[in-house]
């Protein structure tokens, strides 16, 4: 067991991933980062570090000391790395592991003083252990694409140990992959489990909806319901309290999201408090079959991704309305409505309002009205640190 801190360095380009969220809190696979370094290192989390503007937030959130000032040696763990090298539990005090390309710190285990200094977002000496060269660390928001499939499986590897029960008779089950059923999970009759590429985890209280096709390896979250004749296709991950429909395939839902009807969806990450409207479709693939080009943010050129499937990034509380197309590789930022027949494409800036008359801004009271009703809808009302939080990113936002 290694007690560990998780730590949001504020590096690389990640919006609109972390814009209402730590790197850690990130859903990267069927876990968030936090949840599979608590598994993995089988350790307690001591406390957690953020910078300033995001402490309120993270605060609320979670039970862990934020920012605190340190008070023992202890293991800290960079919430950009999805997959945290074994080798982190082993380090002695002032020892740390880096990443070759960037330099970036991966983990390293602080006396006090060299954590205070940490946590005050200085670097304190440190003796460099590993210098890994395989990219480590997530720097742009179509990297959590290029960790999915590995993290996707060594969760379900965890969740699954135990097979739990047996899908009903009325259910076709095939394949010699694992599944497990929690026990509040309900699955409907003439469901289909494909189990031949992967295992599938039903986590609690989900719904399972008749004639629905789930292929593994996939995760349907806590509370998520898949609807009639849906198909889930492998390395797909829904996190909790979503409402899912069509064809999604490769996707990561963040959580508290809705697609609710027919409309293909690839290779993507859908943030909290999405709704896209039926028939919003996205693109995964150049006509070409070539590398994926995106441009991250406002201001930044567009760059190679290294990726040859990616569909959009779609930000928290993004809505499309019927029948939008998203295009390959899209960045689209928080806050944004979607409204156009024309495909949206490239960099959407945040609170961004696209209709076919043009794009303007989307007034904040307004949006705070849409964001409290579809909170509502889940009993949830929005918290002083979260309102707060999504005024500085609208005050910050670029449309005009």
């Amino acid at each position: 067991m290694a007690p560990f801190f998780a730590f949001d360095d504020g590096r690389g380009i990640l919006a609109p991933l972390t814009d209402l969220r730590p790197s850690f809190d990130l859903r990267t696979g069927a876990m968030t980062t936090l949840e599979r370094l608590q598994a993995t290192l089988r350790g307690f989390c001591l406390g957690l570090v953020v910078p300033d503007p995001m402490a309120n937030l993270t605060r609320e959130r979670h039970a862990a000391p934020v920012n605190a000032p340190p008070t023992r040696a202890a293991l800290y763990v960079n919430g950009r790395a999805p997959l945290a090298p074994d080798s982190a539990a082993m380090l002695e005090p002032g020892q740390a592991i880096i990443e070759g390309g960037s330099g970036d710190l991966v983990a390293a285990h602080l006396d006090p003083d060299q954590a205070s200094v940490f946590v005050q977002g200085k670097s304190p000496p440190l003796t460099i252990v590993e210098s890994l060269d395989e990219p480590t660390l997530l720097a742009r928001p179509w990297h959590i694409r290029a960790f999915r499939d590995r993290c996707i499986s060594k969760d379900l590897e965890i969740l699954i140990s135990d097979p739990g029960r047996e899908p009903p008779p009325s259910v076709t089950k095939y394949g010699d992959h694992p599944v497990r059923i929690a026990p509040s999970a309900r699955v409907y009759p003439g469901t289909v489990l494909d189990l031949e590429g992967g295992p599938i985890m039903i986590d609690e209280h989900a719904v399972i909806r008749p004639g629905a096709i789930l292929i593994g390896p996939c995760y349907i979250g806590p509370h998520s319901t898949v609807l009639e004749r849906a198909t889930i296709r492998p390395y797909t991950s829904i996190g909790p309290w979503c409402k899912v429909n069509g064809e999604i395939g490769g996707t990561i839902f963040q959580g508290y999201a809705n697609k609710a009807h027919d409309g293909y969806i690839g290779d993507a990450y859908v943030g909290e408090w999405v709704n896209l409207g039926a028939g919003t479709t996205t693109s995964n693939l150049l006509n070409t079959y070539g590398e994926i080009i995106a441009r991250p943010a406002a201001g930044v050129g567009n760059e190679a991704t290294g990726q040859q499937f990616l569909g959009p990034v779609i930000g928290d509380h993004v809505k499309t309305a019927i029948c939008t197309r998203l295009m390959t590789g899209s960045i689209l930022h928080t806050g944004g409505m979607i409204a156009s027949t024309t495909a949206a494409s490239g960099h959407v800036p945040a609170f961004a309002w696209i209709t076919d008359a043009g794009r303007r801004a989307y007034r904040l009271d307004k949006f705070v009205e849409v964001m409290r009703a579809a909170m509502a809808r889940r009993k949830l009302e929005p918290t002083a640190a979260y309102l707060e939080r999504i005024s500085a990113l609208h005050r910050a936002s670029a449309v005009t």
